[in-house]
């Protein structure tokens, strides 16, 4: 199954750039991790006012993984996670 994860900004203090290199080793290291990036300036297409996700998500990541629980086990040591913030986890069927 394909995950797509979104790391809220709001945290108990700020991961440091070693802590993402490190967590960036052990997630290619894992095999599950398919990329991500911080999320940029947002723009709007369509005519509908929508909530602003830039301000409570910074960043996104793309896993593929047997099983929840061993994504889940791999997103412990997430520097979000380990700095007391939160990464929501949605499925990403294939289409």
């Amino acid at each position: 199954m394909e995950y797509i994860t979104f790391m809220h900004g709001k945290k108990d203090s700020s991961p440091t750039p070693q802590e993402w290199d490190q967590f960036l080793d052990v997630a290619n290291a894992s095999g599950l991790f398919r990329g991500g990036s911080a999320i940029g300036q947002r723009f709007t297409v369509g005519d509908k006012e929508v909530p602003d996700i830039t301000d409570h998500v910074g960043g996104y990541m793309r896993f593929e993984a047997d099983s929840p629980g061993e994504l889940t086990e791999l997103l412990k040591q997430h520097p979000t996670v380990v700095h007391g913030g939160t990464v929501e986890v949605c499925e990403a069927p294939k289409s």
